[in-house]
């Protein structure tokens, strides 16, 4: 498919980029470490090749979010945008940008988030999980109500909050003991994203605030099957839904979350991550440089899913989604409603399994 559009897509700056040497082994550093730096070469011959006609970029992890000195994070913020506006001014027809924001403030969050949407253009943010500070012990989730403000700011400007993932801490990271190999994409980055989501949805705050649209990526980091299970279990009980929030967890799922297929190229799981959130809430990505373009758009491109839902998933949610400018005419056949097309998914599905 020609004209993707991927927006999990990572860069570093110097000054960050060593925040992502723990996540390859030491034979391989040298060439992330290129990857994250590089914009305007590699990657732009990268998507040229496999039909992207655009990315939306955002710092590396966990970068802003691992700094506990309040002011540090609010710099670091500022100049990881001022940064990524100069470079999405050389190619504005091929990148745009996410913003990062320093969540230790939320006070200075909410105006960073204001001047890289009005004046800087960008299209939404991107956070990479929980943020850490000074004189505080635990984690900071958004969930807390320092944090709704913030989020009222965010309704407000009506763009989209990627919640990207990072490891526990340390401390809060006992589970993992004796298996490093579980952190990071293995498992770790997906519970922890996961909890933090759910804890959105639990608080009440998209009762508070029902325009609030989040992303995660890695096809949804397990919610999509784990989701009927989180309202439905132990029914008989006398006691449900014991969280501040009005309704059941999957409403807010359907209706205030996107995911996307960064690092998750599986059609089993696109397709019941289809069943569960519609095709309409699913958005293309790779998660370069971490992972490798090829391998995102050559399994996305020959998928078992519909021409439909290739085209919404691959390009035109992003654009309805990040204001990108009107999808291009589709032909009759292209215009068909979900429901046509997602029987077609499930039919091609089923001669699959039977092939």
């Amino acid at each position: 498919m020609q004209g993707k559009i991927a927006l999990e897509e990572h860069f570093a700056m110097e000054g960050t980029v060593h925040d992502s040497a723990g996540f390859a082994p030491a034979e391989d550093w040298v060439e992330l470490k290129a990857r994250l730096l590089d914009i305007h070469d590699r990657r732009l011959a990268e998507m040229d090749a496999h039909g992207i006609e655009m990315m939306l970029l955002s710092l590396n992890a966990p970068a802003v979010q691992a700094l506990s000195d309040r002011n540090r994070a609010v710099d670091l913020s500022r100049r990881a945008n001022d940064f990524l506006a100069e470079q999405v001014a050389r190619r504005p027809d091929r990148f745009q940008g996410l913003a990062a924001l320093p969540m230790q403030d939320p006070d200075a969050a909410a105006r960073e988030l204001d001047r890289c949407a009005s004046a800087l253009g960008f299209r939404g943010a991107l956070v990479n999980g929980f943020s850490e500070l000074a004189g505080t012990d635990h984690a900071l989730y958004y969930d807390r109500k320092e944090f709704w403000p913030f989020w009222s700011e965010v309704e407000r400007l009506g763009v989209p909050f990627y919640l990207h993932p990072r490891n526990p801490l340390a401390k809060d990271a006992a589970i993992y003991e004796g298996h490093r190999w579980l952190l990071g994409p293995t498992w770790a980055f997906g519970q922890e994203t996961a909890v933090h989501a759910l804890r959105l949805m639990g608080c009440g705050l998209f009762d508070a605030h029902p325009r609030l649209q989040i992303i995660l990526g890695h096809m949804g980091e397990g919610l999509p099957y784990s989701m009927w299970r989180v309202d439905n279990h132990n029914k008989w009980m006398r006691t449900q839904n014991a969280y501040p929030a009005r309704r059941k967890i999957a409403d807010y799922f359907r209706e205030n979350f996107y995911i996307t297929t960064s690092g998750n190229f599986r059609t089993q799981a696109l397709i019941d991550a289809m069943l569960e959130i519609g095709a309409d809430r699913i958005l293309f990505s790779t998660d370069w440089p971490f992972e490798n373009i090829d391998h995102a758009a050559d399994w996305f491109d020959t998928a078992a899913i519909s021409e439909g839902d290739r085209l919404k998933i691959g390009r035109d949610n992003a654009r309805a989604l990040f204001g990108l400018g009107d999808a291009s005419i589709q032909s009759a056949a292209e215009q068909k409603t979900s429901s046509v097309a997602m029987e077609e998914t499930r039919e091609l599905l089923v001669r699959n399994r039977r092939a």
